[in-house]
Order: C-alpha cells, then structure tokens, then sequence
C-alpha cells in the first residue's frame, strides 16, 4: 500500500476538521492554508468525499463544509479505499480490488502478501479519524 496526496490531503482534511467539528462550517481555504494544499486540488478530493457522504456543504458567507459522518465512525481504511483504492500490495490478494496476477501461480508468495494485507487492513479498519484527533 502507498499512499497518494489523494489520501493524504483527504486525512488531514478530515482531521482537521474532526478537531473543531463543533465550530460549524470550515472554509476549505483555512484548510488549504493550514496544510499548504492547492484550493482547486481540495476541492476535487471534497467533491469525491461530498459524493460519497462523509462530508455537507453549505453556500454562502457562513458557509463551508463540515462532516456528515461521526469521527469516531469513519475509518481510515475507508477513505483510503475511496481515494486510492486496494489496501492490498498485490491485487492477486486485495479482497475489494481483487485481480488475478502471475504472483497467484507461488502460494507462498501470495501467502506473505496475504498476510501483509491482512496486517495493514486490520490497522486501517480499526483507526477512526477520532483517533487521530
């Protein structure tokens, strides 16, 4: 698994905002300022986290975005997936992402990265966005 400024961004954002949830809408530019990420690269990353509802917007001089999904309900794993897809090293052992690879004709080698699969997802799937605040 490698993460891409996709993922990144898309965690830090969600920290970020996770961290003053109670304050209403964030402006994407105070985000983008905090972190020194490109406005118009935030806002295609919230678009895909609008669109897959962990995110509202708002319209307007008070608005913003702010989270549509509890923190302590998000996984890291989950955005990941959305962002950058497989958590897997291969996708001959990927249970989301699955696809056949040569690698499948060596069981032991497919038995490693199986267990390094099973190794990063139980981590990701177990990390909240809370957790990270």
């Amino acid at each position: 698994m490698k993460l891409t400024t996709k993922s990144e961004y898309s965690l830090l954002a969600l920290v970020y905002m996770a961290r003053i949830r109670n304050d209403g809408y964030v402006k994407i530019e105070e985000i983008c300022k905090k972190y020194d990420i490109s406005k118009k690269y935030l806002e295609q990353l919230f678009l895909s986290l609008k669109q897959a509802k962990y995110l509202k917007a708002k319209r307007g001089t008070s608005g913003g975005y702010k989270l549509a999904v509890a923190p302590q309900k998000i996984s890291v794993a989950e955005i990941i997936r959305l962002m950058d897809g497989a958590l897997a090293p291969t996708l001959g052992v990927s249970k989301y992402f699955f696809e056949h690879t040569p690698l499948e004709k060596e069981k032991k080698i497919i038995g490693v990265f199986k267990e390094i699969r099973d190794y990063i997802s139980n981590k990701v799937e177990r990390l909240k966005i809370s957790d990270l605040i």
